[in-house]
Parts: C-alpha cells; sequence; structure tokens
C-alpha cells in the first residue's frame, strides 16, 4: 500500500526528461530541460537549473516512455508553480497541473536513399 503525502495525493517517484517553459518579464518566452523528481495525480517536482516565482504559469511536456505507457506518450501540461526549491544538491520548483493531454508519439520515418 502507497502512503499519501502531507497535500493527500500519493506521489510516485518517477525521473523522467521534462522541458518546461514560460513567459518571464515582458513576455519573453524562456525553456528549461530538467527531470521530474515525483509525480502525484495533480502535481510534480521537476529538478531544473531555473527560478521559477511561486504562481508562474508555466507549460511542461514529459516522456512517457513505452516501458511505462507500452508505446512512448507525451504528456503536455499546463500548471502553476507553487514553491521553488533549492539546496546543496537539489534545485527545482514544485507545480500544480491545470491541464493535461496524452499524445502519442509516432516514430521517425527513415528516409529513403
Amino acid at each position: 500500500m502507497g502512503t499519501a503525502n502531507i497535500r493527500g495525493s500519493l506521489r510516485v517517484p518517477l525521473e523522467l526528461p521534462v522541458q518546461i517553459h514560460w513567459k518571464g518579464v515582458g513576455g519573453r518566452t524562456h525553456r528549461a530541460e530538467g527531470k521530474t523528481s515525483n509525480i502525484s495525480g495533480n502535481g510534480l517536482f521537476m529538478a531544473i537549473p531555473s527560478r521559477l516565482r511561486p504562481g508562474a504559469r508555466i507549460a511542461f511536456t514529459i516522456m512517457l516512455p513505452a516501458e511505462i505507457a507500452k508505446i512512448p506518450i507525451k504528456l503536455i501540461c499546463r500548471g502553476r508553480v507553487v514553491r521553488q526549491h533549492k539546496s546543496n544538491n537539489l534545485k527545482g520548483v514544485a507545480a500544480i497541473i491545470d491541464d493535461y493531454r496524452l499524445l502519442p508519439v509516432r516514430p521517425r520515418r527513415r528516409k529513403k536513399k
């Protein structure tokens, strides 16, 4: 039986590649890449090299490999940062997922020679 965190959701420790996008001051789009640390039904923690303020609106994509979902899938999400974390060995943000969609990843076709 899993354990629930203090926020009421089960956190699953998953380390998956994540790409995150957000608009900074002045409307400029910023991007960062990192890894998820844990995911729950309504949020996640991402280890990323950037600092984002709580309340920042973000978009992020997580690649779910075929070993997890039988086929490769993109999890495309919109959400908002609820806190940032920085310690000696971990820097990242916790975010709430407001909306998401799942898209199968189509294999790339080989070019004919």
